[in-house]
């Protein structure tokens, strides 16, 4: 099976486009939702939470594992992946998001200047200036922090006035750094339920980059490249769904993200 990693509801987006673009495959999606959110948590913290998810995936028999999360991604994955996995199982891979998204960007941006909206976490890990700056020396990278737009998501108010508000009040703090900006990428898997938000408040001639699109696209070519973990994957079409917090409340909130209803299970990883 594949896991796919959230510290909540985000990562069912990514979920959601892999469903999409590759039907075939098994996969487990895992939502430490006890625990969430893990945007203004430490590194230290957030590193901790998931190591102990991405073991677990591992009990589950994946050996493939998607942090589908930004600020896992951000603040944990190359620990896990330089440190953790040659002890755990040097065979098995993590992925995460914030690698595929930033190889996409020179695509987009005429300017060379990119925007990102993420969380408190995400923003202040520099993720995606670092990976960006690596790969194209040459394009500026400027953030804002979203603090109010998951617990709104989260909630399924996404379409009153206080989403208005705070997409508005953000969206102004990142053009203000510069007018320049060409692109934004939504650096959190929340944001692509508040498309027709952004779009309200950011001209239809800037770019607006979701990931889910970009990472499963990114998945399916590397296991089209990595055949030897493509063939230690089941492809029987199958979903199973879990949750470190009451199975109900995901629910009910998971069939909001992901436009069907599911059951799922909860379990304890810490």
């Amino acid at each position: 099976m594949i896991g796919v990693f959230d510290s909540g509801f985000g990562g069912l987006t990514i979920l959601k486009k892999f469903l999409e673009k590759m039907p075939e495959y098994d996969y487990v999606f895992l939502a430490d939702n006890a625990r969430a959110p893990y945007g203004s948590r430490s590194f230290a913290t957030v590193y901790q939470y998931t190591l102990q998810a991405v073991k677990k995936l591992f009990s589950f028999g994946c050996p493939l594992v998607i942090l589908a999360c930004n600020t896992a991604s951000a603040k944990a994955l190359r620990t896990i992946q330089q440190q953790d996995l040659p002890k755990l199982n040097p065979q098995n891979r993590v992925l995460g998001i914030i690698r595929p998204t930033s190889e996409e960007i020179s695509k987009y941006t005429k300017t060379k200047k990119v925007g990102v909206l993420g969380t408190l976490g995400t923003v202040a890990s520099k993720s995606y200036i670092l990976e960006i700056k690596k790969l194209y020396p040459e394009i500026e990278v400027f953030q804002q922090s979203c603090p109010m737009l998951v617990p709104l998501v989260e909630n399924a108010e996404i379409d009153n006035i206080a989403a208005d508000y705070f997409v508005k009040k953000y969206t102004s703090q990142l053009f203000e750094q510069s007018s320049d900006i060409d692109t934004v990428i939504l650096g959190c898997t929340h944001y692509p339920l508040l498309m027709k938000t952004f779009r309200k408040y950011i001209d239809e001639k800037i770019t607006l980059i979701p990931q889910n699109e970009i990472v499963a696209e990114s998945l399916k070519n590397y296991l089209s490249r990595h055949k030897d973990m493509d063939s230690r994957l089941e492809k029987n079409s199958s979903v199973k769904f879990f949750t470190t917090d009451d199975n109900n409340i995901f629910d009910q909130r998971a069939e909001f993200f992901l436009g069907k209803k599911i059951k799922s299970e909860t379990l304890e990883i810490f």
